[in-house]
């Protein structure tokens, strides 16, 4: 059964994930203002992912005979010490997420409402890859230290990434 708690909740991360498409939109501004076009690439397709992430909230919430409530969102950064600074608020921003879905997740399944632990599953496993990507790209980036050239390499392989909705994205 979908409880008005379970619901409050998904509101809630629905919103989460609001901020979330915000945050990537200031990065990938602050990326283009100093010259690493290819990362405001990256984080401009990670914008276009977490609004994908808001809707399928969004529509499960109206799915489920609930409306949504939508709240103010908060002002994200704008201004970062660098790219590594950038990811590593990138990764912790996507833990929280994860650690959000995971309460949700256990909430559905106090709550008895197998629908919605299995609308979460998708999430489950979608932070999986998104806390995988940000730690990768850490790693490299404290790879390349100060190197102008190897920045410049990293961010020509950020501008490749291209957005591709889920097939599920109506969901």
């Amino acid at each position: 059964m979908y409880t008005k708690k379970l619901s409050k909740k998904m509101n809630k991360q629905l919103n989460n994930e609001l901020y979330s498409a915000y945050l990537y939109l200031s990065m990938s501004s602050y990326a283009a203002s100093i010259g690493l076009k290819g990362a405001a690439n990256w984080f401009m397709v990670q914008y276009q992912e977490e609004m994908v992430h808001a809707m399928k909230f969004f529509n499960y919430i109206n799915s489920r005979g609930e409306h949504t409530e939508l709240a103010a969102i908060a002002a994200p950064p704008t201004e970062f010490v660098n790219l590594l600074d950038m990811f590593q608020q990138t990764l912790a921003h996507e833990q929280f997420i994860t650690s959000s879905i995971y309460e949700l997740t256990d909430l559905a399944l106090a709550e008895k409402d197998h629908a919605t632990h299995i609308f979460l599953q998708w999430f489950v496993t979608e932070q999986i890859e998104e806390e995988e990507n940000d730690r990768d790209l850490i790693g490299k980036l404290k790879l390349i230290g100060d190197n102008g050239q190897g920045l410049l390499l990293l961010d020509n392989e950020l501008a490749t990434r291209v957005f591709v909705p889920p097939p599920t994205a109506a969901a």
